[in-house]
């Protein structure tokens, strides 16, 4: 049995873990990234959380064949280069010279969600499908393509900013890109928190305004739970934001015509309050011959999307790289 290390890197913590060849987590880790201390001292950190699971685990050297990270933000996966990640205040770091330097091991790079999407691809929601559009509702709003097996990256490895795809009739919030109207100033955790708690400043009733006196502490998953309860304004937010991204995705579905979609991140957690005006909505807008032709689902896999994803894409990179 082979195995590779799966690295999920983000703003406040990095989770390591072993992943079979089949994509079965053998071992996992979850520590501080810690940010501050610089890009050597975190990949420093990697490595020897890598090493110490795979001796707890009782895998020989040998057997850990490669090692695949997903990392925030722009990534530059010919060259290993994490290019920008903002949150990890990192610029043009060579992250798989540096990791395969201190492991002995091929390292394998990329962005996160797609890392995350590769994972529901192949060994979580979507597997069996031939073309999966995976979508993240986080922070912010990303998708990625994985058809065949296959990641489309596009121009730049820019493919998948569905975030920020201006979107009409709504506000023209500013997003955090500089510009105004994005999706993910709407369909993200933090633009659902956002409407919730602009919509209670401006003085409508809810829950939430007696349970939040303080309403910068109102995330998006107490926006959930008080739509759950009955609360009105809560699932209007919900409604408004399932339509929002249904209006999106009658824009992706054209393109791409996948066979399925998967759904994931924190802001998916809402379920049907989210769901159903999402489907009603890209159902009304989609041209008939696209009915019916795919499979809209709920991440499966959830925090090891991106450990499962990035260690099977390492494997599957360098496999490619040793027959050509």
């Amino acid at each position: 049995m082979k195995y590779a290390a799966g690295v999920d890197v983000g703003g406040t913590n990095v989770v390591c873990g072993l992943i079979e060849e089949t994509g079965r987590v053998v071992a996992r880790h979850k520590y501080a990234t810690a940010p501050e201390n610089g890009s050597a001292a975190v990949l420093e950190g990697i490595g020897a959380a890598i090493e110490r699971l795979r001796e707890e685990a009782g895998i020989a050297a040998d057997d850990l064949e490669a090692i695949g990270l997903g990392i925030p933000g722009l990534s530059d996966p010919e060259r290993g280069v994490s290019v920008r990640a903002v949150n990890l205040h990192w610029s043009q770091v060579p992250v798989a010279a540096e990791m395969r330097r201190r492991l002995g091991k091929p390292a394998y790079i990329d962005n996160d969600v797609r890392m995350y999407a590769y994972g529901e691809a192949l060994a979580g929601a979507g597997r069996g499908a031939r073309y999966v559009l995976g979508v993240t509702i986080g922070t912010g709003l990303a998708s990625a393509f994985v058809q065949n097996g296959e990641l489309l990256y596009g121009h730049r490895c820019m493919a998948g900013e569905i975030g920020h795809v201006p979107i009409e009739h709504f506000e023209s919030i500013p997003c955090n890109c500089g510009r105004t109207g994005c999706l993910e100033t709407v369909v993200s955790a933090t633009g659902i928190a956002r409407q919730a708690r602009t919509r209670i400043e401006r003085g409508e009733r809810s829950s939430l305004a007696e349970r939040f006196p303080d309403l910068s502490r109102l995330r998006s998953v107490d926006v959930t739970e008080a739509c759950l309860a009955g609360d009105a304004l809560a699932k209007d937010v919900l409604d408004r934001t399932g339509r929002a991204l249904g209006a999106a995705l009658a824009w992706a579905v054209p393109l791409l015509s996948p066979d399925a979609i998967v759904i994931g991140g924190g802001g998916a957690l809402a379920g049907d309050a989210l769901f159903v005006p999402m489907k009603q909505e890209l159902e009304s807008r989609l041209l008939q011959d696209y009915k019916d032709q795919f499979a809209i689902k709920s991440a499966e896999l959830h925090d090891d999307a991106g450990l499962i994803g990035s260690a099977l894409w390492a494997l599957a990179r360098n496999r490619k790289a040793l027959h050509t």
